[in-house]
């Protein structure tokens, strides 16, 4: 059999988000800003889909923009809260041009950032709780100034699954009427979502993290906190906040597919839960195996790993070969060859970080390929530590050789 565990890298399209989206290729198949009666169709699907998605956010569907993604929803929500800090006022400079993340973003926000402070602006990454990923709060209010035009910290680590305190982020930068971001593409889909709830300004979200399709995503921005500004220019698509034609049936697909995963949430959340306890629980038995991130407050179907004495590729390829579709860290870097930043992050040296293994489930993941993966997982470690001189060393080590 195959056990496909890498769901964090992206998800199988679920049923009901296909048929979803079959009908907007060759029946509802109008431009939604055309005049006649296929835009109006059209148009009418796209309301609909927008009202579905801010229905399951506890949004206003007004709150909604439709994206390519959860990258381009990361950056746009920067971009805006930025722009408008730098804005002049009576021909001077805002002034507020800090801007505060953490050092376990994904690169959408990272990168981001990255661009941003090479244009002018500071940047503060949070340090997070050593092994467990956590941002402390305390760290955040101390880091907090006159000039913080943005604070945008991930409701959910890609990497290891460690969920923040998203509340009281966003209860302090409230209190400082700072405007907050989070990047909730990993959460949206497995945990409870409610944007009035977690008190945020803004949320990004991506449709196949969730069953949905690949190139759909969704920008939630509240009502009178950041004027959004497009970063794709053209059109006035998305009511001016982004330009080109929207991608209806990919659009529709990720409503129905996030309709679904919320309906089912409170059951499939535990069973999925429990397989990830199941492979925590038998892999930390390895001799060696350090479990990254923290064990409580953590996503249903996450699971990494850092194994001393051997390489993350070579256990990546030898799983596959048994029928184990697994990764090291995030998709989005699988091809560099630096170690996670999010592990080094976590304090873990660079050849400890070297040798991790993600597995993330899915609703669809089933007790054998949870099976499968630990009658795979223990001898394959074994069997490359049997050739790693690193290996050798680490043991002789122990034993004071």
């Amino acid at each position: 059999m195959y056990a496909y565990l890498d769901n964090a890298a992206t998800t199988m399209l679920s049923p009901a988000a296909k048929a979803a989206m079959l009908p907007l290729f060759d029946e509802v198949y109008g431009n939604p800003s055309s005049l006649h009666c296929y835009g109006r169709q059209a148009s009418f699907a796209l309301q609909s889909a927008r009202e579905r998605v801010a229905a399951c956010l506890n949004a206003d569907p007004a709150e909604i923009t439709f994206t390519s993604g959860g990258s381009e929803a990361d950056n746009q929500a920067i971009f805006s809260a930025a722009m408008q800090g730098a804005k002049a006022v009576n021909g001077v400079d805002g002034g507020r041009k800090h801007i505060i993340s953490t050092q376990i973003e994904h690169h959408a926000v990272l990168h981001y950032l990255k661009a941003l402070e090479s244009e002018g602006f500071e940047i503060t990454l949070l340090p997070v709780e050593p092994g467990t990923g956590l941002v402390r709060t305390s760290d955040l209010e101390a880091a907090l100034t006159d000039g913080t035009c943005l604070v945008t910290v991930m409701m959910a680590n890609n990497e290891i699954g460690t969920i923040q305190p998203i509340t009281e982020i966003a209860r302090l930068c409230r209190a400082r009427k700072i405007p907050f971001h989070t990047d909730a593409v990993q959460a949206v889909g497995h945990i409870p979502v409610d944007v009035k709830a977690l008190g945020v300004d803004m949320l990004s979200l991506a449709a196949h993290k969730f069953h949905g399709p690949k190139g759909a995503g969704a920008l939630y921005c509240r009502r009178g906190s950041v004027p959004l500004r497009p970063v794709l220019l053209g059109g006035a698509q998305e009511r001016g906040r982004r330009a080109g034609t929207e991608n209806l049936p990919a659009i529709a697909g990720m409503a129905a597919a996030l309709e679904e995963a919320i309906s089912g949430l409170p059951k499939e959340s535990a069973r999925i839960t429990g397989y990830r306890d199941q492979l925590i629980n038998h892999l930390s038995k390895i001799n060696r195996a350090h479990l990254n991130g923290d064990r409580a407050s953590r996503l249903p179907g996450s699971v990494s790993f850092c194994f001393e004495g051997l390489e993350g590729e070579s256990l990546l390829l030898l799983l596959d070969a048994r029928g184990i579709a697994a990764s090291s860290g995030s998709a989005c870097t699988s091809g560099s060859l630096e170690p996670s930043h999010v592990l080094l992050a976590l304090g873990r040296p660079h050849e400890i970080a070297h040798g991790s293994l993600r597995l993330s489930l899915s609703r669809y993941t089933s007790q054998a390929e949870i099976d499968h993966a630990l009658a795979a997982i223990p001898p394959v470690v074994e069997y490359l530590r049997g050739m790693s001189p690193v290996w050798e060393n680490i043991m002789k080590e122990e034993r004071g050789i």
